[in-house]
């Protein structure tokens, strides 16, 4: 993530024809800057909003979490990513069902980021759950021959253990959220497995079980924090004050969010309004 970070940095200076002495004055050396465009260091929330400003660009505009690619061509990755970033689903599946889309997905990772996005968007879109979970079901049998779990076949299942709790299936979402988080502190950190943890909270939320949602949103605001992560940490933070709008604790729910805006206001996260 290190990596990325530094690469949206240095691409939109390039944009923006400005040198790196240019874009550091008065906010860092530019050796710093150097290494943090080279992956070297990574930088604190205060110096990564100061570059930003001197950019002119939102942190929206640049990438902490990486989606995960349907295809080789990047022009194709930049396009599904604006649509799920800006949470536009209805042109998200439009864009995914076109057969000139699924001419470009290539690679048996892509062939599951495409079926997990599609699954998503049907999620969001549909006015039934079968083709949410037939295309979530698609994308983890797509990652089956993998020899470890890998984060997009978690974020895969945790998405079906959803569309499973919206549908009144609580077994099967149990079922497929118990496989999502399994030995999840002992994976590879990638900040979307932070997704895992949220997910968790509103599946148990939708359940009606709020002793539980709270766990694991405490859980994964603990996961992102150890590993000095923000990823996720203002939706975590709102859905936190949910519940406990839900468990009618006032206290809470406002010191929740007060959290969830001002990590809103640093990160410029979008935060989903509509559980």
């Amino acid at each position: 993530m290190i990596s990325q970070l530094g690469i949206s940095l240095k691409k939109i200076r390039r944009e923006q024809k400005l040198s790196q002495k240019e874009v550091a004055d008065n906010i860092c050396s530019q050796s710093m800057l150097s290494a943090i465009e080279h992956g070297k260091y990574i930088p604190n929330a205060a110096l990564l909003l100061a570059l930003c400003e001197k950019l002119s660009i939102s942190l929206n505009d640049i990438s902490l979490a990486s989606d995960f690619n349907i295809s080789s061509s990047q022009n194709f990755n930049d396009k599904f990513s604006y649509l799920c970033n800006q949470h536009r689903y209805v042109e998200l599946k439009t864009f995914l069902v076109n057969s000139a889309t699924f001419d470009q997905v290539q690679t048996a990772t892509q062939t599951q980021a495409y079926y997990y996005y599609l699954g998503v968007a049907c999620l969001h879109v549909d006015t039934t759950w079968d083709k949410a979970r037939q295309n979530l079901q698609l994308a983890i049998a797509s990652g089956e021959e993998q020899l470890t779990v890998t984060t997009l076949t978690r974020v895969a299942l945790i998405s079906l253990a959803l569309t499973e709790a919206k549908a009144s299936q609580k077994t099967r979402a149990l079922d497929f959220l118990k496989q999502a988080t399994e030995k999840i502190d002992m994976a590879f950190y990638e900040e979307n497995l932070n997704i895992v943890f949220y997910l968790a909270a509103l599946i148990y939320l939708e359940l009606d079980d709020t002793k539980e949602s709270l766990k694991w949103i405490q859980a994964g605001i603990k996961f992102s924090t150890s590993h000095n992560s923000h990823y996720m940490l203002a939706n975590c933070y709102r859905l936190l004050a949910q519940i406990a709008k839900k468990s009618e604790d006032l206290d809470q729910e406002l010191e929740a969010q007060k959290h969830s805006d001002l990590f809103k206001h640093l990160f410029a996260e979008k935060v989903f309004d509509d559980f």
